[in-house]
């Protein structure tokens, strides 16, 4: 079995134990040195600890807790902009829990509303495939938004869209087509280096989206932005209200950058930096510097992706704009 198979047996027992008991994983995460998890919860520096702050009491708080997995994936990192490659092994994937919050949670009240809460996550293995590294980043605006509290205003985009790739299995459990593979890291390089690092603080065209993007492209954006469905629509619904308020952002500190058959995968807690200069979300600009934790899953069909799924951690990127997401909602935690 090569090392990205034997990560994924290890991703897959990891999540089924932070499922049925979450104290029972930390085993598993016994070498963790740092994983960042969503605002509130924030970098932890152990397995235990993130087991302690994040997924046990969110496991507590949630009554019939099921996990769906609709991407999962794992390849060697080539993050850096040079293209030398930092040799990293990952695993990621996403997809959304179901069941009650049945407790408050993160800030989050007690609510008897059927939930369907986004999850993404990226797991690093070192050369013995140990866990070493992590970042997760849950979707709690859209979890506000599904329980009558929304904290930012309605998306320009569609709610709660977040499905499942179309027409192709991204449960990627078996060894892909290195052909196939070769061909997504190519396009999500392009995208990332030559397309959105490319724009000239004027034109939308200056980076070329047409060029990575079908004009049918799926863009499922985090609560707040919403999902786009077509290029135009991420453009003028997304890409646009975005650069106006962050003309500067840069992506440049990619933790990592991997591919796997179609499947394109990137993560990174500062992942793109920026100052927020203009308006964003009925958000005064801030003149402050921030940084955008996020996660993006591509799917490649032929020569250009088709859907994108994107996770930004709201909460973490309001709070450096000056703006407390979660006091909005006065729940305690």
């Amino acid at each position: 079995m090569d090392i990205n198979q034997q990560n994924k047996a290890t991703a897959r027992a990891l999540w089924a134990a932070l499922d049925a008991d979450p104290a029972s994983a930390v085993p598993l995460l016994s070498h963790v040195a740092h994983w960042q998890g969503p605002a509130p919860v924030g970098l932890q520096t152990s397995g235990a600890a993130i087991v302690e702050r994040m997924f046990a009491p969110f496991h507590a708080a949630l009554e019939g807790l099921t996990r769906q997995t609709h991407i999962f994936t794992a390849g060697v990192s080539q993050a850096s902009e040079a293209g030398t490659g930092d040799g990293a092994y990952w695993v990621a994937g996403t997809g959304y829990y179901t069941g009650r919050a049945t407790a408050p949670v993160f800030g989050i009240p007690a609510t008897d509303t059927p939930l369907r809460i986004r999850w993404g996550e990226f797991l690093r293995f070192d050369a013995e495939g140990r866990i070493t590294h992590a970042q997760t980043i849950w979707d709690l605006v859209d979890w506000l938004d599904q329980i009558g509290h929304p904290v930012l205003p309605r998306p320009r985009g569609a709610a709660h869209v977040f499905p499942a790739a179309t027409a192709y299995d991204a449960v990627l459990h078996d060894v892909q087509d290195a052909e196939e593979t070769a061909a997504s890291m190519a396009l999500g390089r392009g995208l990332i280096f030559g397309g959105l690092n490319s724009f000239d603080k004027a034109d939308l065209k200056s980076m070329g989206m047409a060029d990575y993007f079908h004009p049918n492209l799926k863009w499922y954006g985090p609560g707040g932005i919403g999902a786009c469905l077509s290029l135009a629509e991420f453009e003028t619904l997304h890409q646009q209200p975005w650069l106006i308020a962050f003309p500067d952002r840069k992506v440049m500190h990619l933790e990592s950058l991997f591919a796997e058959g179609r499947i394109v995968a990137a993560s990174g807690p500062m992942g793109v930096v920026a100052h927020q200069t203009g308006p964003y979300l009925g958000h005064a600009p801030s003149g402050k510097p921030v940084d955008v934790s996020g996660l993006d899953f591509w799917l490649r069909t032929g020569g250009q992706f088709t859907e994108n799924w994107v996770f930004v951690d709201m909460i973490h990127l309001f709070a450096q704009m000056g703006v407390d997401l979660l006091a909005k909602v006065g729940a305690d935690d």
